[in-house]
């Protein structure tokens, strides 16, 4: 299958930059895979489409400030700011996952990555209050850094990276991240902290649409898969099956356990609330033999066309980058035709595209 398959043409103006003013203002396309149809929709109408017994699985995973712009050892200690003149030649970091908590190792991808060599020193924050040093180097970027704050500034890791870090906005939105990013790149269920990127199709719901779907006597549950690289790598290769997937981090609850096997069982539609949730409930249920078992793993799915659903009976999902391992994944869900179809549709009618743009219901 080649990765060509899954290419469509975008007009640059329908990525959205902005999320709409009301998180539950999008519009929603909703397609049936039994016949290829789909109908414009908004996403308010969302609650009134479950029915009574189903499972929605939300990923309660929390995005942290995982971004750090700074300099290197002997640059000019002043402050460093994206997009900024002074800001030229210096060094952009991405925290992409956790290698250890003490000391502090990360694997990062690193803003000029051909110029950041093995024991090179970095410095972070107005006064370089947090420092990285490179123990070893990857391919495109990639930098195994291990991080410390310098003697006299607070210790704790996460609470120096919330005041000096900025939101992982994606390389599409084309902006520097402000101050209502920290609130709107984020679920607003969002829980436990992990993720380099936002679990986007949770990004539409309120605590008004959280209600209306428990008014509908429609269960809820949450499980945690923290997105990491693999959000951020394209897909280098011709052929689909020839790329590398990525591996994510996730864990299922006891409670949540037993009311996905509980529905299971029942026959009870589950209802996946993104391309990560879905990710995580057909990589337990194959883990498990058939039924989900509480505890941690990590997902190393890769998921198109061909793929044998077993978990999930609809999911809503924003649309996603061509020629991406995430529209493989939905194609496979809703069939490729009937998906790419339904993107030509949302090109024309104008739908808001990627992170802050609109979704997609398939069941």
């Amino acid at each position: 299958m080649l990765v060509s398959d899954f290419h469509f043409d975008l007009p640059n103006d329908l990525i959205a930059q902005q999320p709409l003013a009301a998180r539950d203002g999008s519009r929603m396309l909703h397609l049936q895979r039994s016949s290829g149809q789909y109908t414009d929709r908004q996403f308010r109408d969302f609650p009134e489409l479950l029915r009574p017994g189903d499972l929605v699985v939300f990923n309660n995973t929390r995005v942290f400030p995982a971004r750090l712009y700074g300099r290197r050892e002997g640059a000019r200690p002043h402050a460093v700011r994206p997009h900024h003149p002074a800001a030229r030649g210096r060094v952009e970091v991405l925290l992409t996952r956790q290698l250890s908590t003490e000391p502090n190792d990360w694997e990062c991808l690193v803003r000029p990555g051909r110029k950041i060599g093995i024991g090179e020193r970095l410095f972070f924050g107005e006064s370089g209050e947090l420092q990285g040093e490179v123990l070893a180097r990857g391919e495109f970027g990639q930098r195994h850094i291990r991080f410390q704050p310098l003697q006299g500034q607070e210790k704790d890791f996460f609470a120096l990276l919330d005041r000096i870090g900025h939101v992982p906005l994606p390389p599409y939105i084309e902006r520097t991240d402000g101050f209502s990013d920290r609130e709107r790149y984020q679920t607003v269920y969002a829980q436990q902290r992990g993720s380099v990127a936002a679990p986007t199709a949770g990004l539409h719901f309120t605590a008004g649409i959280l209600d209306r779907i428990r008014e509908r006597a429609v269960e809820t549950v949450e499980i945690t898969l923290h997105v990491g690289l693999g959000t951020f790598q394209p897909v280098r290769v011709d052929r689909v099956e020839d790329h590398p997937i990525h591996s994510e981090s996730y864990s299922i609850s006891a409670e949540a356990a037993s009311a996905i096997n509980r529905a299971f069982r029942d026959s009870r539609r589950t209802v996946a609330i993104g391309t990560t949730t879905v990710r995580t409930l057909e990589h337990a249920l194959l883990l498990g033999a058939g039924s989900v078992v509480a505890g941690a793993a990590s997902a190393d799915l890769f998921i198109y066309p061909g793929f044998e659903f077993k978990a999930v009976s609809a999911m809503l999902t924003n649309f996603h980058l061509p020629q991406s391992t995430l529209l493989m994944l939905v194609s496979a869900f809703g069939g490729k035709e009937s998906v790419l179809r339904a993107y030509q549709h949302a090109v024309s009618e104008r739908y808001r595209f990627y992170s802050y743009g609109d979704c997609m219901l398939i069941e």
